[in-house]
Parts: C-alpha cells; structure tokens; sequence
C-alpha cells in the first residue's frame, strides 16, 4: 500500500531523475518540474540526455531545485524522488536511489526498449523486476498510467501529466499543485490543456 507524504513547501534541495522511453514525454515532464520550481522561487539545474528520444531510447532527465543549486547532475544514491515511465527505466535508474529516501514512482506499462528488441532478448518477468527494485527505494509507487491515459483519452500521451499529477498528490514533490498546473499550462499545446489538467487532477 503505497504511503501519503505531508507536503512541504519549501526544501533547501530536492533531487528529480525521470526516465523513459522516446516519445513518453519524459523531456516535457522535466521540463515542467523545471519551470514549475523557478515559478516557486527555488534555483533549479536541469539536465537532460534525449539523442535516442526518436529511437524509442532511454531518455533520463535530472532536475535539482532549491535555494542553490550549483551543478544539474544527480550524484549516485542522492535522488529523492525518481520518476519512471517504464520499469526496465527504473532499474536503469536505481543506481541513484538510497533505501533512505527515495520515493520511486513507476508506470508498470511495459515497453521493450531498443537494448532487448535489437538484440532478440526477452523482456524480464514484471515480479523479477519489483523484486529486484525493492532494495533501493524506501517507497515504491506503483500505477499503469499508460493504461489509465488510454482508457481515460484513448491515447497514452498524457500518462507523463498523470505520473505527476499523482506524484504531486501524494506529496513527493515540494511544488504547490497551482504552480504545477501554471507550467503545464505553458509547456502543452493551448488545444491540449484541459485535456492534460484533467489527465493532472485525475490521479489519486
């Protein structure tokens, strides 16, 4: 049973590592977390890796916020929150996780990323890789956002905006849901805003 954190408004640092695969809308979730934090007040670094994002490649963005923020990276065993759209991206992403603190919110939506497809390899066993995370989050979130966006748009565009909506919801993330929703605003396409504020407020 995944646990509700209080809210806090202000932290002196937070560490975001999101990962996906190309076309999941992992630099446009980034992005917003960014834009959300400057709009809050806090100095934020962001840092984003996307020349396999048309390849359906691993796309691993870190953003750090706070009252300074001197360099864009993650260090090792310093994420406080991990997003993950996939979960072969999550175990990619455990490397940054500490048992301490790190709340890992994963869509359980399996997509073969270029590794295993190109190499005719089989895609683990779903139970093989929750038993494998365990050990490197203090709190494992998990939600098939991709399915939940399917079902509520017919598309699974807006699974991103859901994964933070429910991150938000559930207090992992120290930005006011107001402010969250102003960078959305900002960042989507105007025709596509009540759509992807409905996909936000959704989450529970």
């Amino acid at each position: 049973m995944s646990k509700t954190k209080k809210f806090v408004e202000n932290v002196k640092e937070f560490n975001l590592v999101a990962i996906g695969v190309g076309g999941q809308g992992i630099l446009t979730l980034a992005g917003i977390v960014a834009e959300a934090a400057l709009k809050q007040g806090y100095d934020v670094k962001m840092s984003e890796l996307h020349g396999l994002a048309q390849r359906g490649g691993s796309i691993p963005c870190q953003v750090r916020f706070g009252d300074k923020i001197y360099s864009s990276l993650v260090r090792t065993g310093g994420a406080d929150l991990i997003i993950a759209m996939e979960p072969i991206e999550a175990l990619r992403s455990a490397k940054y996780a500490s048992p301490k603190k790190t709340v890992l919110i994963m869509d359980t939506h399996q997509i073969p990323p270029v590794s295993v497809t190109s190499l005719g390899k089989k895609y683990p066993k779903i139970s093989d890789i929750k038993k494998e995370l365990k050990g490197f989050f203090k709190e494992i979130i998990e939600v098939n956002a991709t399915e939940i966006a399917k079902k509520e748009t017919g598309k699974s565009v807006t699974s991103n905006i859901y994964i933070l909506g429910l991150a938000s919801v559930r207090g992992v993330l120290p930005i006011k849901r107001e402010i969250l929703l102003e960078a959305i605003k900002e960042n989507v396409p105007p025709k596509y805003f009540d759509l992807n504020k409905k996909m936000f407020e959704l989450a529970k």
